[in-house]
């Protein structure tokens, strides 16, 4: 269980998810965790996570197939959630979490084919087992099977943020890239700009290292 784990359950009425992340993998969205957790003091859900808890892959693959978890109980120790696999089922996370922000992270289409092509892509069909099967799953509900076609993929994610341009509230949304930093999250959540630089991580070479260290476990 992640540090903060003790400090929620302590005040375990009170938290909730207060930001869904709707924004696809290689968006940002763990320099977008990281600074998520310095602004909400407790942890954010992301790809990791599944790593550090591989118990929830068979619920990630339930949902692919059209088979809802209890939202509340898989994020109950969270304050936010970002990146695949959740950010695949952001209407249901909406509908679960009415008074979450929504934070659509973008990029240029492009740059973003070509970051998942040399990474998450190549990463998800070198998976094996429960993983290769929830992955698969995934993509094929609620994005594209068609992992090697640009085209294909391209579409997949313009769609993809199209729909939830189109369906979350002005209220809720916040369309939000990396280079833009703490500024916007600051003020959909109402929280003091940090003095520090904001966090950046992931680049391909380091998704990469840490990739070939997971295989190499």
């Amino acid at each position: 269980m992640l540090g903060w784990a003790h400090a929620d359950e302590s005040r375990e009425d009170r938290v909730t998810l207060r930001l869904i992340g709707a924004g696809l993998g290689r968006t940002g969205t763990l320099s977008l965790k990281l600074a998520l957790e310095r602004l909400l003091g407790g942890p954010c859900y992301h790809m990791v996570e599944v790593f550090s808890h591989p118990e929830h892959i068979a619920a990630w693959h339930a949902a692919a197939r059209g088979e809802m978890p209890d939202w509340r109980a898989l994020f109950q120790a969270y304050r936010a959630v970002v990146d695949w696999p959740a950010a695949s089922f952001w209407p249901e996370l909406m509908a679960a979490f009415p008074e979450a922000v929504v934070v659509l992270s973008v990029r240029d289409a492009e740059s973003w084919w070509q970051s998942a092509h040399q990474t998450i892509f190549p990463a998800s069909r070198g998976a094996t087992g429960e993983w290769r099967a929830m992955l698969d799953a995934l993509f094929a509900a609620r994005f594209t099977s068609a992992l090697e076609d640009r085209a294909a993929c391209i579409a997949a994610f313009e769609r993809h943020n199209a729909e939830v341009r189109r369906a979350v509230p002005r209220s809720r949304l916040v369309e939000w890239q990396a280079s833009q930093g703490w500024a916007p999250l600051c003020a959909a959540l109402g929280s003091p700009v940090p003095s520090e630089a904001f966090p950046r991580a992931n680049t391909s070479e380091e998704f990469l290292a840490a990739h070939a260290t997971r295989r190499g476990a």
